[in-house]
């Protein structure tokens, strides 16, 4: 899921039955799968600073999980430093695969993959230089990126350009 819970959500069914595509309403089911956060400061279902959706506590994620027979929650939607959190008990792991977010936070990104015995792990994305590590060419000397030299003629856009 991107966000997180819903008091809402039932079974599996409701998101299977959710129709596609649709707007994003103010409340409810979707808007909180879409908007819901986890809160280690949370018993139960709090308000969301976002002013959306609600929080939720690690007893509603081993409430979920254990009605559904799941073993883990898998979600995005909040910029974490080291690209990947566990939150209640490693019940819920929130994914986010951007590093560097914005060129805002100084957050690393991180990739989950499971195997067939249904082990994760994480592959971590570091956020680039600040400073850029390719120029772009030079076409007074013919060096592009990369080293590529650069053959156009006065008059010929590159293939596929338009004048």
């Amino acid at each position: 899921m991107h966000g997180g819970l819903s008091p809402e959500l039932n079974n599996l069914e409701q998101i299977r039955n959710l129709q596609r595509p649709t707007d994003v309403p103010d409340s409810g089911l979707l808007c909180d799968l879409l908007w819901s956060d986890p809160s280690k400061d949370v018993q139960g279902w709090g308000m969301n600073d976002r002013g959306v959706s609600y929080t939720f506590g690690p007893d509603k994620v081993t409430e979920f999980l254990q009605k559904q027979d799941l073993d883990l929650i898998c979600r995005a939607h909040q910029v974490v430093e080291d690209g990947y959190e566990f939150f209640a008990d490693r019940q819920l792991v929130t994914i986010f695969s951007a590093p560097n977010y914005c060129g805002e936070f100084d957050n690393a990104g991180a990739m989950m993959s499971v195997d067939e015995t249904l082990m994760c792990s994480f592959q971590i994305l570091k956020p680039a230089d600040k400073k850029s590590k390719f120029k772009l060419g030079n076409t007074s000397t013919g060096v592009g990126v990369f080293g590529s030299t650069i053959t156009s003629k006065p008059g010929n856009p590159p293939p596929g350009v338009k004048m």
